[in-house]
């Protein structure tokens, strides 16, 4: 009964980790796309942008209801409504102010650089995700992946070289390369945060489940909006929406309706990737993001016919490269992989 048990929480894992995938994708692939909407077609507000990030938190208690009345039919009146201990809270809280930050970095990005470029930039966060992940959390790493990791580095500084030359009309070169730099910063910090997330969950001493993940993306995302809720504030943000909803080359009502699936997105993309934390690793996790560059990168081209030149090209074929060279790694050693006491997470069945 007991391996039987251990079965059927590895087969509830796996479906997990794809459901992850799948909002990963959608989230990593539709939420650049459409904040890049967002300027394009007259939209300023940098700081929206970044609330906008982490402003669509309360969907996650639709899951989180769900999950909490499953516990009730099984464990009756002994459910728990909250697992959170103070820790973990803490932990939480900080990683989300410093998520919120991350999230202005990324959406001045945005405002100043093509989803094509921005995307080649982030995918340089899986170099900085595995040195934070070495230190942090005793990442261990092989020849596969430290090639891996070396043609992503190289094929993002690929793109440091003429990037004057898919620069948005009316945009100087100084507003590009304080774009590219905001961006570059961007991924350093979103490298240092995905560890941060799996090292808060291994020192959390209580079992790590997944409704108990969702209720630290919960505390993240507040914590986060909340910051960016200051910026806005500072800037008069709220003050500007109606009047810049007005002016909104899609008109006022498409106005909305962009902002509104731009918080889905990219909650589904946040809650995509701690969920893959929890199911594998934070590498893996930064792995999935870099891999759905080729994806963004097509989409991009196809709805903003932005410019695809050389550089992009050389950038985009090494990171394909180091993406191969990882994951055949992965498939080679996956099932000669167990679990060290060190570095597994604790962990039970139930929702």
């Amino acid at each position: 009964m007991e391996l039987e048990a251990q079965g059927n929480s590895t087969a509830m894992k796996k479906v997990l980790l794809v459901l992850n995938c799948i909002l990963l994708s959608i989230g990593n692939c539709g939420g650049p796309l459409i904040m890049r909407l967002y300027f394009i077609h007259g939209g300023k507000r940098v700081w929206l942008c970044s609330w906008l990030e982490t402003g669509g938190w309360p969907i996650i208690f639709l899951p989180l209801t769900v999950t909490y009345f499953h516990r009730r039919s099984t464990q009756g009146q002994r459910a728990k409504l909250f697992f959170m201990k103070p820790p973990l809270f803490v932990a939480s809280a900080v990683i989300g102010i410093l998520t919120g930050f991350d999230d202005y970095l990324y959406a001045y990005g945005v405002a100043r650089l093509p989803v094509s470029t921005i995307s080649l930039i982030v995918a340089s966060h899986l170099a900085f995700t595995a040195g934070f992940a070495f230190v942090l959390v005793k990442q261990k790493f092989t020849p596969y992946k430290i090639n891996a990791l070396v043609l992503l580095t190289i094929g993002a500084g690929v793109l440091a070289l003429h990037t004057s030359n898919d620069r948005p009309e009316g945009e100087s070169n100084k507003q590009y390369l304080v774009g590219f730099l905001t961006t570059l910063g961007a991924a350093a910090l979103y490298g240092l945060l995905l560890p941060l997330i799996e090292l808060a969950y291994k020192k959390a001493k209580q079992a790590i489940t997944y409704s108990l993940v969702m209720e630290a993306q919960i505390v993240m995302s507040l914590f986060a909006t909340l910051f960016c809720t200051v910026g806005m504030l500072i800037n008069k943000d709220f003050k500007a929406i109606p009047r810049e909803a007005s002016e909104f080359g899609l008109g006022e009502t498409k106005y909305y309706v962009v902002l509104a699936w731009s918080a889905i997105f990219w909650q589904a993309f946040f809650l995509g990737t701690i969920g893959i934390i929890f199911c594998a690793s934070s590498l893996l996790s930064a792995v999935v993001i870099a891999v759905l560059l080729p994806v963004t990168e097509v989409l991009a081209v196809i709805f903003y016919q932005e410019k695809f030149q050389a550089e992009k090209g050389v950038a985009l074929a090494l990171s394909l490269w180091g993406f191969t060279s990882y994951f055949y790694e992965e498939i080679k050693h996956s099932k000669n992989k167990k679990p060290t006491p060190e570095t597994e997470m604790p962990q039970i069945p139930n929702p």
